[in-house]
This record gives structure tokens, sequence and C-alpha cells, in this order.
């Protein structure tokens, strides 16, 4: 009672000194305030007191007004309750629970209403979008850029991922948000110059480890109406939003956005708690967010686990016979898929294809079908391309997949994020949704809540992901830091991940003797199953290991879900270690890895399972049960580049 007295005071205490609007969360902890200086419009978050966003622009640039000075609020909307059930097969947890209190603010401009800001605060997160309003007889307009800032303390870390520099890499494919993350680096840069994708992560030490500050920056809710943006720093704590780079889409297109009038924006998302939990556990991403069309079959019966056999085999594997054989793994482990990638228009040709989805769907495993989305803004010379760009022909081709029983896609190599080619993935997306095909995207942006938005699709890549593994020992090296200890914290907090890993190959390559060396234990590779979350999961996994592999591993990788009921975060530290809980049905997973130089021993606390019950432990190389504490604890150690799974 005393605590939460105490918030409301600090909510009041806020209220008074900037005479702004305030929204509070429902549990009184998370703060928001608006208020306007000398015309310029602002905002600030407080989390328990302190500050988690010191006061920070907001505003948009439009070719029909400046909506981010000369400004004043003329109405502060009535607070509203925003409550809400909704129950999501495909991400990190099954029901989203909203529980939240909303603003409208309204805005004029010489006395004109040209602007709102509708502002949402739940207990883990704030979230804000503009609405603009038809201006000065425009019910159109052309938005440049956004005034929208956020302030964080100077004494911060950050966990981010420098975006690229527009047609560079590999067949000048990026920007695809492919970066390493930082490891608690200060405030004060600006990636490689070109700033950070989202999501982007910050810690605020305190003397006070109760005291620290967690901060996630993301965005929800971009289409086709809009860009995805990216976060600039370089000027200390303060970061702002960036629209597409010019060289984007091989110089096509512009940067800016065309909107009618009224238009909204994106949602801007901050999520804030005193550790990681707020953020990993968070799901604003989706709460946010509607579906836009229904789904044309129920896309759900059809998740769970796939085969691949690029990652192991390269381009050469995808042959008849080879995909054959994969279909055998597939169907020997009880899996549901295989992705047939790159060339296979070539090398096993159309007429063949149909007869590997004919074979397949009588063992019960569908076929993803890789694609290349290019038209003009890259060099990617896999094929088959110019199809998916095409209205035409992606159409037809649709079509065709769907008569011979195709389950989905995966299209690659995307040409940035400027307003063509968002609504060239939601044109993608809709377009295969009438033929009942699922969807899963590579070489591309994150994804903003497009797993609610849209019915059919599965998951993205937009990270450095499992392929780095075949082709560095560097990035083998630091899997467990880059990767496993760093991932649940940031990429895959906010959107589904097509990781595509798991390996339990000792070697990538076909015959598991030569090329790049997994460092990471065979356990780690169970752990990375549960921590990495997609609704499709497409294991690094390869026949042979149904005999070179431990019996135990491979029994399961057959049983582990890809689709959760419940997360909870239970410890970890970003690019050190994680380990945390996901519930399938009436069973939990508790995973973890560790990527420090020396074995994490621990007690770590389930209150998920009955004191002096039993559980099956994963650990050092070895399965045995173990029985819960009278406290529920039970006692794990992890060794370097290794893992832990405990299941009941």
């Amino acid at each position: 009672m005393r605590r939460t007295s105490a918030l409301f005071c600090a909510a009041m205490m806020l209220t008074s000194l900037t005479a702004g609007v305030v929204v509070t969360s429902p549990d009184g902890r998370l703060v928001a305030e608006v208020s306007v200086d000398d015309g310029v419009p602002h905002y600030q978050v407080m989390y328990d007191g302190q500050t988690a966003i010191a006061e920070s622009s907001l505003g948009v640039v439009t070719n029909v007004g400046d909506y981010t000075r000369s400004m004043a609020i003329s109405d502060e909307g009535e607070e509203k309750q925003i409550t809400s059930v909704d129950n999501q097969e495909k991400i990190k947890q099954h029901s989203i629970h909203t529980d939240a209190r909303e603003r409208v603010i309204t805005f004029t401009q010489d006395d004109k209403p040209v602007m709102a800001l509708q502002l949402r605060v739940s207990n883990k997160d704030v979230a804000f979008r503009y609405m603009l309003m038809p201006h000065r007889g425009a019910n159109s307009c052309v938005v440049t850029s956004e005034n929208t800032a956020y302030r964080v303390a100077d004494n911060a870390l950050t966990f981010m991922a420098p975006q690229s520099k527009p047609m560079t890499g590999f067949a000048r494919t990026a920007p695809s948000y492919e970066t390493k993350y930082s490891l608690g680096e200060p405030v004060g840069r600006n990636g490689w110059g070109f700033g950070y994708t989202f999501p982007c992560l910050f810690e605020v030490p305190n003397a006070d480890a109760d005291k620290a500050l967690w901060i996630m920056l993301s965005e929800t809710g971009t289409d086709g109406g809009y860009v995805g943006c990216r976060l600039l720093g370089g000027n200390g704590g303060e970061y702002r939003i960036g629209f597409p780079q010019e060289g984007e889409l091989n110089g096509w297109g512009s940067t800016s956005v065309q909107m009618p009038l009224p238009g909204y924006t994106p949602w801007r998302t901050i999520t804030v708690g005193h550790t990681p939990a707020n953020i990993v556990e968070s799901t604003v991403t989706w709460e946010l967010v509607e579906p836009k069309y229904k789904a044309s079959r129920n896309y759900a019966a059809d998740y769970g686990k796939g085969m691949w056999s690029w990652i192991i085999g390269m381009d050469s594997s995808c042959n008849y016979d080879e995909q054959k054989r994969y279909i055998d793994f597939a169907a020997a482990m009880g899996y549901r898929s295989l992705l047939v990638d790159a060339l296979w228009d070539v090398q096993i040709g159309r007429e063949r294809i149909a007869e590997l989805a004919k074979y397949g769907k009588e063992r019960g495993v569908g076929l993803y079908l890789w694609y290349n989305s290019n038209g003009s803004w890259n060099d990617a010379p896999q094929s088959p391309k110019h199809i998916m760009n095409n209205g035409t022909r992606r159409k037809q081709e649709m079509k065709w997949m769907q008569e011979i029983g195709v389950l989905g896609i995966k299209v690659d190599f995307f040409g940035g994020d400027k307003q063509p080619v968002m609504q060239l993935y939601e044109d993608i997306l809709s377009d295969a949704n009438d033929c009942g095909l699922m969807v899963i995207f590579h070489g591309c942006t994150l994804p903003r809540g497009w797993e609610r938005m849209y019915p059919n699709f599965v998951a993205s890549e937009a990270v450095l992901a499992s392929e780095n593994l075949h082709f560095s020992q560097g990035f083998c090296d630091t899997e467990a830091r880059d990767c496993g200890a760093m991932y649940p914290f940031t990429r895959n907090t906010v959107a589904s991940m097509d990781f595509g890993g798991s390996a339990l190959n000792k070697y990538y390559n076909a015959n598991n003797n030569r090329g790049s060396r997994r460092v990471t234990t065979d356990v780690y590779a169970l752990a990375t199953a549960v921590l990495f979350q997609s609704p499709v999961q497409h294991f690094a996994l390869a026949p042979n290991n149904l005999t070179d592999a431990p019996a135990w591993a491979i029994d399961f990788m057959k049983a582990v879900p890809t689709t959760w009921d419940e997360i909870r975060y239970i410890d970890g530290y970003p690019g050190k270690y994680i380990i945390m809980a996901r519930r399938s049905g009436d069973k939990w997973y508790i995973a973890g890895v560790n990527a420090m130089e020396q074995p994490l021993k621990q007690n770590i606390s389930l209150p998920m399972f009955d004191a002096k019950s039993q559980v099956t432990l994963y650990q050092n190389g070895e399965v045995k049960e173990v029985k819960v504490s009278r406290k529920q604890t039970v006692s794990i150690e992890i060794p370097t580049n290794g893992g832990v799974v405990i299941v009941q």
C-alpha cells in the first residue's frame, strides 16, 4: 500500500510540475507524460519514480505542414481503460491479455487541429502513434520525417544491431537486418554510421541492482502504408526515428511516406522493467494491431517442425534424390515439412517438384519452396527469381503451388525498408493467403506485428542466422554469445524468428567430417530449440544424425513443440547467459545457455513445478531424473558454450 501511494504521489507531482497530460499504467508504476514547451511537443516516461525516457521531442514533418513546432494541446482526450484477450497460435504466448489506459491527445497549429497522439500505457509498455488530419484542403500528404526522439541516461549500455549501408554485402542485398548486436556498448554511437535496426535494448545500471532499468525500443503495425524505420544515434543518450536510406532498393523509390488523410503512423513502443523480464515477456507488439484479412484455411494445423538440406549440404544438395532422402528423414522424425531451398527450379524442375510434393504428402511431409524476391534491387543470382515481385507471375505461381499441395514459401533478398518494399511484403502475403500458402521471409526487414496482422505469415529471419555457422568458424566460436544468449533478449522478443539452427552435426558438412566445426554442446542445440521461437522450425539436422547423434537428443528433437502457451523469464544477461521457461499445454520446458568463460552454477526457482516432483534434466551430455526441492528449486550447471533443459 505504501509503495502504491508513493507512486501515485510521484505521478501527481509530475502532473503539477509539467502541466502536461499524464497516462499511468493500471498498476501505477509506469507513467507517460506529454507536454508542449515553446510550441514543441515532448514526452517523458517514468518507471517506479525513475526516469526511463527523459524529455524527448515528438512530431511529424509533412509536405502540407510541419507538426513539430508552433503546436498546442487543445484536447487531452478522455482516459479509457483498454482490456481484451486474444488468442494467437504462433507467438511467444498463446493468450494476449491487454490491460492498459489510453488517451488521444489533440494538437493544434494556428488554432486548427492538425495532429493527434494516441498514447497507451500498460504495466510493461508505453506505446504511441500519430494521427494526421486533413489540413489546408489537403486530403493526402507526404510524410518526410518524424521528430520522435528517445533520450536515455548517459550511462546507459546498449545492445543493438547496426544498420548496414545499402547495396553492400552479398550481391548488394543489404540492409537485411543481419548484423551482430553490441555487447553493452556506451551510448553516443550511431552503429556503422547508419543507425540501428529495431528492436533496441538499453540497460541503465544502478548501484542498487533493484533500481537498474532495462528499456526496449521498437515499433509495430508497419504495413504498406508506411516505411520501416530505424533508430539514429550519435548524440549522447538521444536517439531518433530515422526513415530508410536513399540508396535502398538500388536507389529506386522515395524515402518518405505517401499517406491519405486522416492517416496513422505505426506504433512506437517502449518496454521498461527493473530486469529483462518485462521485455522478454511483453506482448505489446501484437496487442496494438489487428488482422488485415481472414485466413483462407486453418494454418495452425500445419505448424510444426521441419527439415532443410541447404544448411549442411549447400546448393548442391538441392537435387531430387537428396530432397527425397530428407523427406524420408522428416517422416522418420515425425516432422511436418521440408524446405526446398534455392535453385530447385533448375536442379530439380517443376515436374519433379510436383512428384516430391506428392511423395511428401504420402508421408505426411509438406514442402516449402524458396524464391528470390529480386526484381531490380540487388544482384542475387539464385533462382527462381523475377516472380515474387511481379503480381501477374506471382499469382500464377502460387496457383500452381496450391494445385500440387505446397504448404508455403520462403522469399529471400529484399531491398530495404522503403514504402514500395513494405507494399511488396503485404502483396506477397495477401496473394499467398488466397492460395492457402504460409510465408517465411529471409534477407528481410523485421516483422512488426505481422503474426497477428497477416494470418498466413509464419516468421522472418531478420537476424544474423544459422547460415553463418556454415560459412565462418569465427561465427561458430561465438555462437553462444552472439546468438543463444542474445536473441532471447532482443530480436526474438518482438517477433517470430526463423534462425534454422539446433544442429547436431559436429561439422557443417554432409559427411560430418570437415568444414566449420560446431563448438556448442548437444544440450545447447536442444536448449535453442526452446529458446528460439517460431511456429515453424526448420532445424539444421541431417539424416546421419539418426545414427551418429545421441539417442536422447534425437528423441528430444522429435518431441519438442514449436508453439507455446506461456513464457516466463527466469534469469540472464544479454551475451552472457539466459534461462527461461516455456509452456506447451501442461508441459513446461526450462532452457538455458551459457556464453561465459566459466561454467554457470545456479539453484533456480521453478514455481511451476510441485515440490518433490520429478523432472527430466538434460545437462553435461547426459539425461537424468531429479527431484524438485521442497523450496521448488533445481540445481543446474551449464558449461561454457553449453546448455541445460528441464522438462516435466
